[in-house]
């Protein structure tokens, strides 16, 4: 560790801990998935549904938020996303109907995780460290997501194994709390009046217009769709899929912890990565690499062997994604926009995601298996690596310089 990073070790330790609940909470949704649905009476649709939903609800309130944080700063995105994340969970255990598992665990989850996630956290972090480390706090916060994939989705399953699915939640609701004290901190650096005086003009809608005019920044937005659709896919759908070729619930839960911890490496080598090489590159290579891990997993028989090195191959890979594909947008426009500009191409990875689940569940319920989601991931997976590889590196803040006065 660099002595250039240490004055900053503080708030980059806040800003991984929420990170990490956040997106713990949020890979264990498929675990309820079963229990749930059988309590309930529902067919898998309705649930999925509901987490589709929740990932459309995510990618609108990352944008609508990161105009706020970035006018205003994040704290007070933040403080609302905890409230929500909290209201949410609890309402979904005293769902009954599918309205009613659409607000709670649709809208009002969604956008808890909107403000409490990666979309508003790394671009405080990276507003705060040296330039020359911001890849690397890019690799840090995500591992630090993958983290909190691999250490609480086992003791999800715990949970709902020794007190049922309903306390579980209730249970998850409440240790949302946690998430305020790391905030604070974060809320100190930011400047007591928001925005500087000479920024009051700026147009969220004429930065987008500009920023969207830039093709590179187009394929990155197109790009980063397939993500969404293969890590929301795999992370609901995955626990019931092994379930129903005779796997137990245990192998599930156990399958997408593995996906985090290896994605712990896969995020941090990312990030580093991103500060020596042209992360448009990196980005080739992810996507090839998933396509070829998924139709390898599709061909090979399976076991439990073949589940655990598919976890810890599609981990690797599994958020790797973020730090250069937020690096990117940084590269492009700067900082002060950054929030806001990756809110827009993070909408585009949460679409991604809505298709993903929805495709998921709707496919199960008309032929029985999710043969045709995992092709359309292959596809896709090769489609993302062919725009990547059309991004030209440079830095286009000068076309929105205009909307700086």
């Amino acid at each position: 560790m660099t002595n250039n990073i240490k004055p900053y070790l503080f708030l980059v330790l806040c800003g991984c801990s929420l990170v990490m609940l956040s997106f713990g909470y949020r890979a264990g949704f498929g675990l309820f998935m079963e229990p749930l649905s059988d309590a309930r009476g529902w067919g898998r649709e309705v649930l999925a549904t509901a987490f589709a939903v929740q990932n459309l609800v995510w990618g609108v309130c990352a944008l609508l938020a990161g105009g706020v944080a970035d006018r205003y700063g994040p704290s007070r995105v933040l403080y609302a996303g905890v409230i929500f994340y909290g209201f949410g969970m609890w309402g979904m255990a005293l769902s009954t109907n599918g309205l009613e598992v659409l607000s709670t665990a649709g809208l009002l989850v969604g956008a808890g995780i909107a403000g409490t996630s990666f979309g508003i956290v790394l671009p405080a972090l990276v507003k705060v460290v040296p330039k020359d480390k911001q890849g690397w706090v890019l690799g840090v916060g995500t591992a630090a997501g993958s983290f909190g994939q691999f250490a609480i989705v086992p003791l999800i399953q715990m949970l709902i194994s020794y007190v049922g699915w309903y306390q579980s939640l209730q249970f998850l609701s409440l240790s949302t709390v946690l998430m305020l004290g790391f905030i604070l901190p974060l809320a100190r650096t930011e400047p007591a009046g928001g925005i500087e005086k000479g920024d009051v003009s700026f147009s969220l809608v004429k930065v987008a217009s500009d920023a969207l005019k830039v093709p590179s920044y187009l394929l990155l937005v197109f790009g980063f769709y397939v993500c969404g659709f293969h890590l929301a896919f795999i992370t609901v759908h995955m626990p019931v899929y092994l379930a129903d070729i005779g796997f137990s619930a245990s192998v599930g839960a156990v399958s997408i912890s593995v996906i985090g911890l290896f994605n712990i490496f896969g995020a941090y080598y990312a990030g580093i990565f991103s500060d020596r090489a042209q992360m448009s590159r990196i980005l080739v290579i992810i996507y090839v690499a998933r396509a070829i891990v998924i139709s390898l997993f599709l061909i090979l028989p399976k076991s439990i062997v073949s589940v655990l090195v598919f976890s810890a191959l599609i981990g690797l890979l599994w958020l790797a994604t973020v730090p250069p594909t937020s690096g990117l947008v940084a590269k492009f426009f700067g900082t002060r926009y950054m929030t806001y500009l990756y809110g827009i191409v993070f909408f585009s990875h949460q679409v991604g995601s809505f298709t993903g689940v929805w495709l998921g569940g709707e496919l199960y319920q008309r032929f029985g298996n999710y043969d045709g989601v995992w092709i359309a991931g292959i596809l896709l997976g090769f489609m993302a690596a062919l725009l990547h590889f059309y991004i030209d590196e440079q830095s286009y803040e000068y076309k929105i310089s205009t909307t700086i006065s």
